[in-house]
């Protein structure tokens, strides 16, 4: 069960044609993660073994929280303090006598970076998107008709077009890499052309000498947040259960 949560058809991901496709996957990943550790799996011994471990980040926080599951993430805080308190301050440290430090490794202060950089939720999501973008490099090498598709989405969103595109420079055959380089510069770009045009248009909507020419569009009233969204991937406007753009 805990592999085939993250085990996403390609064609689900690219054939909806709606916004960034590799955004549409992570957004899926994500949800059946947070649903898969708040549900039962959150009293099995060796998934509350990493959520201990690596904890969660403020976004997944706030994810969980979302859920209307307080219970499940009060006991998963319970169990995560209670590893905090016992295995890393309940611990000794042990000091190098020579230098008159902690030994580098084995100090709280070490363990605590480490804990503050992991999140259960980024970890199991950055794991199954890199073997979803390894298919998808495999199957625009292989099929004409993914070439096809792939061609045709409407935006790659800068976060996962850099993605993409370094996914590629170290999997893919030097035969078929500018190809698909043009292809996935191409989806990024003409994205980009039109949305300056937008935000450019929407700042020029405080120009006194433009007052009274009419309603703006729709594609400059949401210029703003589109171009948050393309830049770092994640729409501020946007409910949980919305979709990424």
């Amino acid at each position: 069960m805990r592999d085939s949560i993250y085990t996403i058809p390609v064609s689900e991901v690219f054939e909806p044609m709606d916004g960034c496709p590799i955004c549409r996957l992570r957004d899926t990943l994500e949800k059946r993660c947070v649903e898969y550790i708040m549900g039962a799996a959150m009293m099995e011994p060796d998934i509350r073994e990493e959520t201990n471990k690596a904890g969660f980040c403020s976004f997944h926080f706030q994810k969980m929280l979302h859920s209307r599951n307080r219970l499940s993430i009060a006991l998963m805080l319970e169990s995560h303090l209670d590893y905090i308190k016992k295995d890393i301050f309940g611990q000794k440290q042990r000091v190098d006598v020579k230098q008159g430090i902690f030994r580098k490794g084995d100090s709280r202060l070490d363990q605590t970076k480490n804990m503050t950089k992991t999140c259960y939720v980024c970890d199991k999501i950055q794991w199954a998107l890199s073997r979803m973008v390894d298919t998808t490099l495999n199957l625009w090498e292989k099929e004409e008709s993914f070439r096809e598709l792939y061609a045709k989405q409407p935006v790659l969103c800068l976060e996962h077009y850099t993605l993409l595109a370094d996914r590629a420079q170290a999997k893919m055959s030097r035969k078929s890499l500018p190809g698909f380089m043009e292809a996935t510069t191409s989806l990024t770009t003409k994205y980009l052309d039109q949305l300056k045009e937008d935000v450019s248009s929407f700042c020029r909507l405080y120009d006194y000498r433009n007052a009274g020419k009419g309603e703006p569009e729709e594609s400059v009233v949401t210029s703003v947040e589109r171009a948050i969204w393309y830049l770092t991937s994640r729409n501020p406007s946007q409910d949980d259960n919305a979709s990424t753009n």
